[in-house]
């Protein structure tokens, strides 16, 4: 279980959106490998059919969906340079939407394109084109920024890897110097400073320059998390105590109090089917942030569905099936999220859990009978 890194190298991390796109057309290929019960959980509940989720997203990005499929039919880099002029400054939307274009070039080029003429292919070509042509569009240039990063983290024992990060960082720095004000290419920068093992002074300095461009910025703790966990360059200890700082000194109508779930995750031990883990003292703390996060953030904010799909899984472990059950009902459809994502089939464990969820409330009376409709 390799936690956050691959929310940003997949999501591309993170989940951060990336590989789980990667992994789309494998997504449901493991529901015969016992993931899933073999009865259809989802009668008289409204849930999206197994085969229909969609892992690409945490959450829908209508907007989004179209740029992606106006790109995917004509291979122009103008609907996503367009959807990223419209984001503006909505630093959380935009953090997500330059991982998904990113992981779509990446998904592109991994799926070697559609033949062309000549024996070309097109795979991820309107992110080259884009670049070409217009090399002082920042959303480019952060697009690209991420794109490599993604490249580098699908294979870090490659010989590579150094390089591509290295080539990562320089395109981050010529990103910043074109939207001075724009948190995104530190933001990225930080998956690349991780991947280099950047000294912990260094990576403090970097995590000041996010810090006073977007200082509630969700999906960047959730980028920086990683490097003070223990499989990285730190400890729980040190992870911890990251989260919990971010989530004490958290103003109102933030997710960072959800933090501290994030990095319980992290350092779960690998055997961890005990219920009395998910029960202890340290658990239901973290659990009870992320509520008290998603009651006073906006019901839109576009990292809640991160935030509720790692509810799901912590809820589930717990038994407790009711709460599950409503933040199924608020998430379902989409799957491109931790924990789901760090799987080999993101929507069948997804199901599967889904499944223990409704069998849970099952057994303790509930029934699909005045269930509300999911998404509603």
């Amino acid at each position: 279980m390799d936690a956050l890194l691959v929310l940003l190298a997949a999501l591309t991390l993170g989940g951060f959106v990336f590989l789980p796109w990667m992994r789309r057309r494998r997504a449901v290929q493991h529901t015969r490998q016992g993931l899933v019960v073999a009865a259809d959980p989802m009668a008289g509940y409204g849930f999206v059919p197994l085969e229909q989720l969609d892992v690409r997203l945490p959450g829908p990005d209508q907007e989004l969906d179209e740029a992606l499929a106006e790109m995917r039919r004509t291979h122009d880099w103008r609907p996503a340079a367009e959807l990223l002029k419209s984001t503006g400054d909505d630093w959380e939307r935009r953090w997500q939407r330059v991982q998904t274009l990113a992981g779509a070039a990446a998904f592109e080029l991994a799926e070697g394109g559609t033949e062309q003429g000549g024996g070309g292919r097109t795979g991820g070509i309107w992110l080259r084109t884009w670049r070409s042509e217009a090399p002082k569009d920042p959303g480019g240039a952060q697009t690209h920024a991420q794109f490599l990063v993604v490249q580098a983290l699908r294979d870090p024992g490659s010989q590579d890897f150094r390089m591509i990060l290295e080539e990562a960082r320089t395109v981050c720095r010529e990103a910043a110097l074109l939207a001075p004000g724009s948190p995104i290419p530190y933001i990225t920068e930080l998956a690349v400073a991780r991947g280099l093992g950047d000294r912990p002074a260094d990576y403090e300095e970097l995590w000041s320059k996010v810090a006073q461009r977007a200082p509630q910025h969700m999906g960047a703790h959730l980028a920086a998390l990683p490097y003070w966990s223990q499989k990285w360059h730190g400890s729980r200890k040190e992870a911890e105590a990251f989260a919990e700082r971010a989530a004490a000194a958290a103003p109102a109508h933030t997710l960072l109090p959800a933090l501290p779930l994030f990095a319980v995750y992290e350092h779960l031990p690998e055997a961890n089917m005990v219920r009395s883990l998910y029960q202890s003292a340290v658990v239901e703390r973290a659990i009870e942030g992320a509520h008290f996060a998603l009651r006073e953030a906006p019901a839109d904010h576009p990292m809640a569905p991160h935030v509720r799909h790692l509810l799901v899984w912590f809820l589930v472990r717990a038994e407790r099936y009711a709460e599950a059950m409503e933040q199924l009902r608020l998430v379902d459809g989409h799957v491109g999220a931790v924990p789901w994502s760090y799987g080999r089939s993101p929507a069948a464990e997804y199901a599967a859990y889904r499944a223990l969820a409704i069998a849970g409330w099952e057994q303790l009376g509930g029934t699909s009978a005045g269930f509300p409709p999911p998404g509603k």
